[in-house]
């Protein structure tokens, strides 16, 4: 998978303290790219975009978010 062009953004829920994070890029042609910010260069998740925007109101659901 080519992520050469790949912007990677943190949640808006991530405090900028060095925590636990995820970083996402979203803005790939037919992909949504997932990463551990501690470790960019490390391996990505790679989901459909349907399949992202499921898992992310599945998690808004058990959350309350």
């Amino acid at each position: 998978m080519d992520l050469t062009g790949a912007r990677w953004r943190k949640s808006t829920k991530s405090e900028n303290n060095g925590g636990d994070c995820v970083e996402v890029a979203d803005n790939l042609p037919g992909v949504v790219a997932v990463r551990d910010s501690k470790d960019p260069t490390g391996p990505v998740l790679a989901f459909t975009p349907s399949a992202w925007q499921a898992f992310v109101a599945d998690i808004a659901e058990v959350t309350g978010a």
